[in-house]
């Protein structure tokens, strides 16, 4: 029996050191504004107000908590010793480029904390999670631990939940989780087909990769999620991503494709192979057919889908058609902002476009999807989870109010030497898990 099913949005929670650090290589909004002063209290308010305005709309609406920032465990682990205040001092003396990185609020794009893969398709008829390994950046590659311990306590229950650890963290198994994972399917409490698209084959030093920039995700990786996950070979593909993609800035599959039901809206750059991908996914999808929206590069260079993020937008069900939640950027260039008006009329699938303000976050690469993690829950296993980190009216007013207490409205590289800040991001982290009863999670609670 199909059992009715809901694909929950899980948004990270942008942290209180928000910066614009430059970390990720290849990835070509970060870069552009390397250095530049942020504003944490902004980008907090944003995607709250992002959440608000969905969970409004009637979607299921969770919460992810930001990490630890700066991650003294870290410093610690590379040799920095002393008080917290003197490991500070010393980092940012030593080696700023590593404060820095132990200082990231990367942690806001869930879209890359894990892999979830629904009960409908598991072995176990369980929800799947495993965090990704975030290898190919240093900064990245210290989140899962604490990820994991975020997922354990929301959804804690082992009858309906299984929790992976993070895989082997080497770049043969480089995961960047949901960032370059899809799922089609009739309905979402019917077998659907999971799309894992990678960079490079790593034991295959002949086949295709980007020249430019890193390719971040492997095909082994991909294979050993689906195997950890319990997923039979009928309900998933295995797709490349097209290298020329990567060296234009797409550093993740959700920059230049996004899927929802049986819909897929894409780039044509985006796939190596986009016949056999679509064939593939034809085989085996279930319930539904493939419905596709393919975006020429006629209607929007490349370079203008990765300026705008028009992929890095939600997909979402609404009474009438799918919504597509863009950045504003989506407004602000001329070519995609065109084509979304011509993509409204042309009787498709996607019936309705909705514009977001997630600048702060779009400054340092991420569109509206950066910033959630999809989990497709049935009733039970929604009533089964810890209830605390869903978005209400009450607990909307009382983050925004907690995010004006604690946030700064502004935050350079040097302030993160600033041993006052580790001492607000600790209270304020202290107090969120109060307030969304998640326990003690964090380094410094444990």
């Amino acid at each position: 029996m199909v059992k009715h099913a809901v694909e929950a949005n899980f948004d990270g929670l942008v942290g209180p050191t928000h910066n614009y650090a430059g970390l990720s290589w290849g990835n070509v909004a970060s870069k552009t504004n390397v250095s530049a002063e942020s504003n944490p209290r902004e980008a907090a308010l944003q995607g709250l107000a992002k959440m608000k305005r969905l969970a409004d709309r009637g979607y299921v609406q969770g919460i992810l908590p930001p990490h630890e920032r700066p991650h003294i465990p870290t410093l610690r682990a590379l040799g920095f010793t002393g008080t917290d205040r003197q490991i500070l001092e010393r980092a940012a003396k030593e080696n700023p480029s590593i404060l820095a990185a132990v200082s990231s609020a990367s942690t806001m794009w869930t879209a890359n904390a894990a892999t979830v893969s629904p009960s409908a398709d598991t072995g176990d008829h369980r929800v799947h999670f495993t965090p990704a390994n975030l290898s190919a950046k240093f900064h990245r590659s210290i989140e899962h631990r604490v990820t994991g311990r975020a997922l354990k306590a929301i959804f804690a229950d082992d009858s309906y939940f299984a929790h992976h650890p993070a895989l082997p963290s080497v770049s043969h198994f480089g995961d960047e989780g949901a960032a370059n994972h899809t799922r089609l399917c009739g309905r979402y409490g019917e077998p659907g087909v999971e799309l894992f698209v990678y960079g490079q084959v790593a034991f295959n030093e002949q086949a295709p990769a980007p020249r430019k920039f890193p390719a971040r995700q492997t095909l082994e990786a991909s294979q050993a999620i689906a195997r950890l996950h319990g997923l039979k070979d009928q309900g998933v593909v295995f797709a490349q991503q097209n290298p020329d993609a990567i060296d234009a800035g797409v550093f993740h599959n959700d920059v230049i494709a996004v899927g929802n039901g049986n819909t897929l809206f894409y780039h044509d750059m985006a796939f190596l192979d986009e016949a056999q991908v679509l064939a593939d996914l034809r085989a085996r999808l279930t319930g539904a057919e493939l419905d596709t929206v393919r975006v020429s590069s006629a209607e929007v260079p490349i370079e203008d889908a990765v300026a705008s993020y028009l992929f890095n937008s939600q997909l979402l069900n609404t009474a009438d058609g799918m919504m597509l939640a863009v950045p504003g950027e989506c407004r602000e260039i001329a070519s995609v902002s065109r084509y979304l008006d011509e993509l409204v009329k042309s009787g498709g699938p996607i019936t309705s476009v909705e514009v977001f303000d997630v600048k702060q976050s779009m400054r340092n690469g991420g569109g509206p999807a950066c910033l959630r993690l999809r989990v497709v829950l049935n009733d039970d296993e929604l009533s089964a989870m810890h209830r605390g980190v869903l978005l209400t009216d009450d607990l909307y007013e009382r983050l925004t109010t907690w995010v004006k207490g604690h946030y700064r409205d502004r935050l350079s590289q040097e302030d993160l030497a600033d041993p006052m800040l580790l001492d607000e991001v600790r209270k304020a982290l202290d107090e969120l898990t109060g307030i969304l009863g998640l326990g003690s999670i964090y380094d410094f609670q444990l």
